[in-house]
């Protein structure tokens, strides 16, 4: 069943005297439970795709069906609903707020949840972090966390709302090896449960962690591909930390 139908997108805009043709007319189904990687130079429409996807921007033309619901015709309060119920957003950056716990930064999804299905916010929020594996850091504020324990608050604060998919931006861009590897481990666990992920990135080391990888070119979708080899990031972790068992724990977090 496909959660996303992308019909016929496009995205122009004008920049001075000159129309920018962002998307080109893109077709794309995305079912549940897949993993998808989109890559693409800088110019290629990628950026602008995962905007559409995230519902932080309209086409200019075509239509975007998100789990049943056809978002181009919504008003802007229902898109904004959308957007909070259904997709699960993840910046390199984290977002964080940094004066308050981890707890409080999962929770806050729920302040703006308008459903009245979100019950009991800060039960929800420490089972979503149990389920990323920060049990143990609950309480903790951002400054007490290495990249990859923020960078798994800002997954669970996307995991928190149950949405259709969670859509990633550049996701390790800010880590380093050992923790990208934990996170894109942490990513293929969630996927291998059937949520479903999109990714944007332009690394195509990470980009063999998924499932599905589509390119873009010049607003266009230029190949759609399954990735033939079934990569486990848990095995290349395990690997890496063998190879730097020399280094002591506080010098890679």
């Amino acid at each position: 069943m496909a959660i996303i139908e992308l019909r016929g997108i496009k995205r122009y805009y004008v920049v001075g005297d000159i129309i920018v043709k962002a998307l080109r007319g893109l077709d794309l189904d995305v079912e549940k439970g897949e993993f998808l990687a989109i890559m693409g130079p800088s110019g290629s429409g990628k950026s602008t795709l995962m905007n559409t996807l995230g519902c932080l921007d309209k086409p200019t033309e075509g239509s975007y069906i998100l789990d049943g619901v056809e978002t181009t015709k919504a008003s802007p309060d229902e898109f904004a609903d959308i957007r909070n119920e259904k997709i699960g957003f993840v910046f390199q950056g984290f977002n964080l707020l940094s004066r308050t716990s981890a707890i409080e930064n999962v929770e806050l999804p729920l302040f703006y949840d308008r459903s009245g299905k979100k019950n009991n916010p800060r039960e929800r929020a420490i089972a979503t972090l149990k389920e990323v594996g920060l049990g143990a850091r609950l309480d903790h504020k951002p400054n007490q966390l290495s990249g990859g324990q923020q960078q798994r608050v800002a997954i669970a604060r996307a995991m928190v709302n149950d949405p259709a998919f969670i859509l990633a931006d550049e996701p390790t861009g800010n880590l380093d090896t050992e923790m990208t590897l934990e996170i894109m481990t942490l990513f293929q666990e969630l996927n291998n449960r059937g949520k479903t992920v999109i990714m944007v990135t332009h690394e195509p080391d990470i980009a063999v962690y998924c499932r599905r990888i589509i390119t873009m070119r010049d607003g266009a979708m230029v190949s759609d591909e399954q990735v033939a080899e079934d990569r486990h990031a848990s095995d290349d972790l395990e690997i890496w930390r063998k190879k730097n068992e020399h280094l002591s724990q506080g010098e890679r977090t």
